[in-house]
C-alpha cells in the first residue's frame, strides 16, 4: 500500500508539472496562429487566451479583426478542443463581420463549428476545406450607397438561416449543403421587385464547376421543402421539389408538388393599365379563384446495349381546374462518338447530333375545365355568341387541314371538340422514322407531318 501510494504520488507531482507547461504551450500556440492567419490581411487583437486542463480544449477570448480597407470582424470566442495538432472541434461564437463601401453588408453568427478539422486554425484560402462546417443562428444584412432621411444607409436586404450544413467544401464544388429556418427581406426593382421569403428547409448534393459557366455545372441532387414568396410581382408558394441530377446510374428527374402561384395578389399588384387583361387570363386558367395550382413529375431513362442507346422519358403536368399534360417517349438513337447517354439526358451533349432508329413519342391533353371556358371569354373578345365562335373554330382547322395536311385538321378538330364539350382528352401518337437525323427533321418542323407517322384522337 505505502509502494502504492508512493507511485501515485509521484504521477500527481509529475502531472502537476507538466500539464500547465503543455497547456501553456498549447495557448501559445494558438495566439501565434490566428496572428500569423491575419498578418498579412490586417491587426489582430486577441482579449486572453486560456486553457481548460481537464477537458483538454483551449479558448481565445475576444478577437477583433481589422482590414485595411475598413472590413472588421469580432469574435467573442475561438475554441479549440482536443489534440491542438489534430482537434477534436473548433468551435468559434459570437462572429461579427462588417465591410463598409458602396455596398456594405453585415454578417453575424451564433456560431460555427468545425467537426475534425486537419488543424486548430484554418487558412483563409484554403482551397478546400478539410472539414465539416456547421452554423447556427445566421444573419446578413446587405445595404445600399444611398441614404434614408436620417442620413443612414438603405438597407437592400436581410436574410436569417436557423441552421447551415455543409461538407466537402471547396471552390469549385461543394458535396453537400443543407439549410434550415431561412427568413428573408430584399427591397429592389429587379424582376420580382421588393418582399419577403421564407424556406423551411433546403439541400443540395454533389455541386459541381462553380468556377466555370454556368451550363457547365452539374448537380447530383437538390431538395426543397415549403417555400414561400410574397413580392411585388410574384406572390408563390411551393410545397417541395426534389431534382435528381446524378444519371451516371441510368436514371433522373424532377418532382414538384403543389407550386401555388396567387395571381389575383399579382394582379392587384400589377400596373393599372396590365390589370383587366390578367384578369382574363387568370379568370380562364383558375375559374375565377385566382389562384393556380400545379404538379409535375419528369423522368428520364437511358439504356445502352451493342452500340444503341435507349433514351426513356415520361412527363406529367397537372394545372388545376385547368388541363392537364402527359409524355411518354421511347427512342432507340446511335450517339456520336465519345457522347455519353448521360451527357445527353443532362445537355452537355445536344440530342440533335444522334441518329434516330425509330422510337415513338405519346403525347394526351386532358381538359380539366380550361376549355370549356375558353370559347365563352374568346367569343366575347370578338364579339360573338359563342356558337358562332366554335363554327368559325371548325371552319379553320380545316383550313390548316388543307395547308399542313390531315394530322394537323386533326389536331385542331380535337381542340374544338375539347372546347365544345364534345371531348375531354386529345391523344397524339407519333412514330419516328429511322436512321434519320434530328437536327434534320427539327430545322423544317412545318414538313414534320409527311416525315413521321401521326395519329390524332379525341375522346
Amino acid at each position: 500500500m505505502r509502494s502504492m501510494s508512493r507511485q501515485a504520488l509521484l504521477v500527481a507531482l509529475s502531472l502537476s508539472i507538466s500539464l500547465p507547461a503543455l497547456a501553456g504551450e498549447r495557448a501559445e500556440r494558438l495566439e501565434a496562429d490566428l496572428r500569423a492567419l491575419f498578418a498579412d490581411e490586417g491587426t489582430l487583437e486577441i482579449g486572453e487566451v486560456e486553457e481548460a486542463l481537464i477537458r483538454d480544449r483551449v479558448t481565445a477570448h475576444d478577437l477583433h479583426f481589422a482590414g485595411p480597407d475598413g472590413q472588421q470582424l469580432w469574435l467573442d470566442r475561438y475554441v479549440v478542443s482536443g489534440d491542438y495538432d489534430r482537434p477534436d472541434e473548433v468551435r468559434i461564437e459570437g462572429i461579427r463581420l462588417e465591410a463598409p463601401g458602396r455596398e456594405q453588408s453585415r454578417l453575424a453568427a451564433g456560431t460555427l463549428r468545425l467537426d475534425a478539422p486537419s488543424r486548430a486554425v484554418l487558412p483563409l484560402h484554403e482551397e478546400r476545406w478539410p472539414a465539416d462546417v456547421t452554423v447556427e443562428g445566421l444573419g446578413l444584412e446587405a445595404f445600399s450607397a444611398e441614404f434614408d432621411g436620417q442620413g443612414a444607409a438603405k438597407a437592400r436586404g436581410r436574410i436569417a438561416v436557423e441552421r447551415l450544413e455543409a461538407a466537402g467544401v471547396s471552390r469549385d464544388a461543394l458535396d453537400a449543403l443543407e439549410v434550415s429556418g431561412v427568413k428573408g427581406k430584399a427591397a429592389g426593382d429587379d424582376e420580382f421587385g421588393s418582399g419577403t421569403f421564407a424556406l423551411a428547409f433546403a439541400r443540395v448534393e454533389g455541386l459541381r464547376g462553380l468556377e466555370g459557366p454556368e451550363e457547365a455545372r452539374e448537380l447530383d441532387r437538390l431538395e426543397v421543402r415549403d417555400l414561400a414568396l410574397d413580392f411585388d410581382r410574384l406572390v408563390a408558394s411551393l410545397e417541395s421539389l426534389e431534382v435528381d441530377g446524378d444519371v451516371s446510374d441510368g436514371e433522373g428527374g424532377v418532382r414538384l408538388e403543389a407550386l401555388e402561384l396567387d395571381l389575383a395578389r399579382m394582379i392587384a399588384l400589377a400596373p393599372e393599365a396590365e390589370r383587366t387583361r390578367l384578369r382574363m387570363l387568370s379568370n380562364v386558367l383558375t375559374d375565377g379563384s385566382g389562384r393556380l395550382r400545379l404538379d409535375a413529375d419528369s423522368t428520364g431513362r437511358w439504356t445502352a446495349e451493342e452500340g444503341v442507346t435507349r433514351l426513356l422519358g415520361e412527363l406529367t403536368l397537372t394545372a388545376d381546374e385547368a388541363f392537364g399534360w402527359a409524355v411518354d417517349a421511347d427512342l432507340p438513337v446511335r450517339l456520336p462518338a465519345g457522347t455519353e447517354p448521360a451527357d445527353v439526358l443532362t445537355r452537355q451533349a445536344p440530342l440533335e447530333e444522334a441518329t434516330l432508329l425509330g422510337g415513338r413519342i405519346d403525347a394526351t391533353l386532358t381538359d380539366l375545365g380550361l376549355f370549356g371556358r375558353l370559347p365563352t371569354i374568346m367569343a366575347a373578345q370578338q364579339g360573338v355568341s359563342k356558337a358562332t365562335f366554335l363554327d368559325q373554330a371548325r371552319t379553320q382547322a380545316q383550313g390548316f387541314g388543307m395547308m399542313l395536311g390531315p394530322e394537323i385538321e386533326a389536331l385542331f378538330t380535337g381542340l374544338v371538340a375539347m372546347m365544345a364539350g364534345e371531348a375531354s382528352e386529345l391523344a397524339i401518337a407519333l412514330r419516328l422514322p429511322a436512321e434519320s437525323e434530328l437536327e434534320a427533321l427539327s430545322a423544317d418542323p412545318l414538313a414534320l407531318p409527311e416525315r413521321l407517322e401521326m395519329r390524332v384522337e379525341s375522346r
